[in-house]
């Protein structure tokens, strides 16, 4: 099913000459995975409660996977022909066919619990419907969504159990003419009712190879000399498998001669409060200027600070990709219009701070779990504009936008409390959170005044953001991540 992609196992890497290692419990699609030869069938159905736009409803989700019946501690379990199945009632289709949709397509993303004794791990079982599915002038409507999912190792023998937890997903829907109906997209949030079984599978785990144990979660030495002891892991939860890179990934060259600059891929979603949807920003570069790193001392294990400028590139400025986005003005009219957010760089100076944009504090003073938080922040100005209102094209001239930069502070966090699918670092990229409020807008219309338009539709209540970063590309010898053409190699999946 779709995801991020992630690199294999826990990998380490370096930026101007710091050690800056953590324990990446993601790895891809690997040899020797224990396939589904012998295997059981899932085929669950459970009742869920949804918020969705009508308000609280009932909805059936069916879940199928084909799991092993018996598998090996540190062997790699792959789920197989995961589908995801979801039943609206028809009082929940009210809100789409009364905004003229014709057809639904579907990302849904189902939580599954994996448990081995007393350990705990989540994975994520993302898919997509494979084609829009027509809305029903009476009845119910059932959306399939499919795709691979993330493997896991047991770290131990015993049984290892899958059960169902919360789900999510995002719909969309289109007119007959292929035109957006409402807003570009509506996130459903579920959560699976109480007193029903809700375990999919138990696979019954020998000890027929020798139990996986915990990778270092930094350097190979701590600050008094001694490694970290070696302690239970929680099952492992890999990554899905790799994809093609999407044909719309822009260019994103770096410079293998300049040991101090990564490029890496940013992708992400960001929630549009008062409109209960969101949009997805596209796939774009981000040049990363790394700085010399600073260590305290903090007994009995010291601080490591990293600083960096992150800029977004494209075709030459520091902006995102422009994408269309989808809102609704006058509370119900659907608006269509480019979206352009433009960065603006941390100011050069000769101080150093005065670029940086980006910190990182790494603890290892517990070498048993050490942590990391980065921090980054952003100015950005939103410009609006080839606007369309129900499909009518709204001239509000060159220089709709915000009447001043609004800040995006985003933050990540990477140790051995933080879910493996949502650590972050900078050097290996991952998940960063924040939100960002929309300050009102100026210089819309060109034949009359539309700004209080735009700033009742957009400003005001802060919204959630999601980015996924992926590894970036470090060209310092030997390159690290890199494709061939000095570009990333790893190219991220927008998550919400």
């Amino acid at each position: 099913m779709k995801g991020s992609r992630r690199t294999t196992g826990a990998r380490r890497r370096t930026a101007r000459g710091a050690a800056v290692a953590t324990a990446v419990l993601l790895g891809g699609m690997i040899p020797g995975a224990q396939a589904a030869s012998g295997a059981q069938e899932i085929d669950a159905e459970l009742a869920y409660t949804c918020a969705l736009p009508e308000g609280e409803q009932p909805v059936k989700v069916r879940v199928a996977a084909k799991v092993p019946e018996s598998a090996q501690a540190g062997q790699a379990i792959q789920p197989e022909d995961v589908t995801v199945d979801l039943t609206l009632p028809e009082g929940a289709l009210a809100g789409l066919t009364g905004s003229g949709a014709a057809t639904v397509s579907a990302e849904a993303r189902l939580s599954v619990d994996v448990a081995q004794g007393d350990q705990h791990a989540r994975a994520e079982w993302a898919g997509a419907a494979a084609d829009p599915v027509p809305v029903p002038a009476a009845g119910g409507l059932t959306l399939s969504t499919a795709g691979s999912v993330p493997y896991v190792k047991p770290g131990a023998s015993g049984d290892l159990t899958f059960k169902a937890s919360d789900l999510s997903a995002e719909l969309t829907a289109k007119k007959a003419d292929g035109t957006p109906a409402g807003p570009q997209s509506t996130l459903v949030t579920c959560t699976v009712d109480e007193d029903q079984e809700t375990t999919l599978a138990t696979v019954g785990t020998g000890e027929g190879v020798e139990p996986s144990t915990p990778a270092p979660s930094a350097s190979d030495e701590w600050p008094d000399g001694e490694a970290g002891e070696s302690r239970a892991l929680a099952p492992e939860v890999g990554a899905e498998a790799e994809e093609p890179a999407p044909a719309d990934a822009p260019p994103c060259v770096g410079d293998p001669m300049d040991s101090l600059e990564m490029v890496t891929y940013v992708t992400g979603y960001a929630n549009v409060t008062k409109l209960n949807g969101a949009n997805k920003f596209p796939l774009a570069c981000a040049r990363i200027h790394t700085y010399e790193n600073e260590m305290v001392p903090a007994p009995p294990g010291l601080h490591l600070y990293m600083k960096a400028a992150m800029v977004l590139e494209y075709e030459g400025k520091p902006q995102l990709p422009p994408t269309e986005g989808t809102f609704l003005t006058f509370g119900f009219m659907p608006t269509t219009a480019v979206l352009e957010m433009t960065q603006i760089p941390p100011k050069a100076d000769s101080r150093e701070d005065a670029n940086v944009n980006v910190h990182s504090i790494i603890d290892f003073t517990d070498p048993s779990n050490n942590t990391t938080v980065t921090t980054v922040d952003a100015d950005f100005v939103l410009r609006l504009h080839d606007v369309k209102v129900n499909g009518t094209p709204l001239d509000v001239g060159d220089s709709c936008r915000t009447e001043r930069p609004f800040k995006l502070t985003l933050v990540g966090k990477a140790g051995e409390a933080i879910d493996p699918q949502e650590r972050y670092e900078l050097t290996a990229g991952g998940q960063l959170t924040g939100s960002v409020t929309i300050p009102p807008f100026e210089g819309c219309g060109v034949d009359e005044d539309l700004d209080s338009l735009f700033t009742a539709s957009l400003s005001g209540s802060p919204g959630f953001v999601k980015q996924m970063q992926g590894a970036p590309c470090i060209p310092s010898p030997p390159p690290e991540g890199c494709t061939p053409e000095n570009q990333p190699a790893d190219i991220p999946e927008a998550k919400r």
